[in-house]
């Protein structure tokens, strides 16, 4: 009987710690996991905001071969006799214009969007903050 007495305690022992082990992997999973998911989630909408400059930018290159036809035409209507077009509003001034307004759209769009992407906050997890501290 002696002997059962004796095993009791270390039996009981091991279970605790093995217990406490199962908990602690089980709580470091559920942070892994919710650190993962806060990060898909910014991943995500940085990459919805990182689409909105790409768009913008891809608006402007629009605008820079609009000002590159205005540029040409414009050449072309000096270098003309007067009064050989015809029609009240030159042709660069068209391409200008398209231009001009595809260079505002393009504008807008790439500053919302790098706006949008610089106020994307970062994962609030305790563990992510640990890691940001030691990281400065």
């Amino acid at each position: 009987m002696s002997t059962n007495a004796k095993d009791r305690p270390a039996q009981s022992s091991i279970s605790l710690v093995r217990g406490i082990l199962v908990d602690l992997e089980h709580l470091v999973e559920q942070q892994l996991q919710l650190t993962r998911r806060e990060m898909e989630d910014e991943l995500r909408q940085r990459s919805a905001d990182a689409m909105i400059v790409a768009i913008g930018i891809g608006i402007l290159f629009l605008a820079a071969g609009g000002f590159c036809l205005a540029f040409a035409h414009l050449l072309h209507w000096f270098s003309s006799p007067a009064g050989a077009d015809p029609a009240w509003f030159p042709l660069w001034a068209c391409h200008g214009v398209i231009a001009v307004a595809l260079a505002v759209v393009g504008g807008i769009l790439t500053h919302v969007g790098r706006t949008k992407f610089g106020s994307v906050e970062r994962c609030q997890n305790p563990v992510t903050e640990i890691f940001e501290e030691q990281k400065s």
